[in-house]
């Protein structure tokens, strides 16, 4: 999930951070949602992850703070949800805070990223 969501939010009166979403990396200066399907993400020394799909809100996102499903909901923009992307773990190992990301585009036709 990208950071820059949370500064979004909390501009119009939610309070969340990193990992209140249920998010296991948060990235900054990246825009996940508008890479292709197959895009991988190398996070520090060798993790690689795949992205799979767009992550869609689900009603218990209401029980950590009322309205906020309705807020990651966009109805006339793509994509419509923003709640970061999903993805596959194809490579583990050690990532930390402030681990450079590298995105690496899939080779084949562009696709995009199937709302899951």
């Amino acid at each position: 999930m990208a950071s820059e969501l949370f500064a979004e939010l909390v501009s119009v009166g939610f309070i969340v951070s990193s990992g209140d979403l249920g998010e296991n990396v948060t990235t900054e200066g990246l825009d996940l949602t508008s890479f292709p399907l197959g895009t991988r993400l190398r996070i520090g020394d060798s993790a690689i992850v795949e992205l799979t799909g767009l992550r869609t809100p689900c009603s218990l996102i209401d029980r950590f703070q009322k309205g906020l499903k309705r807020a990651m909901i966009r109805k006339n923009a793509r994509p419509r949800f923003r709640c970061g992307v999903l993805g596959v773990v194809k490579a583990t190992g050690q990532i930390a805070a402030g681990d450079p990301v590298a995105v690496e585009l899939p080779l084949s036709a562009w696709q995009a990223l199937p709302a899951l």
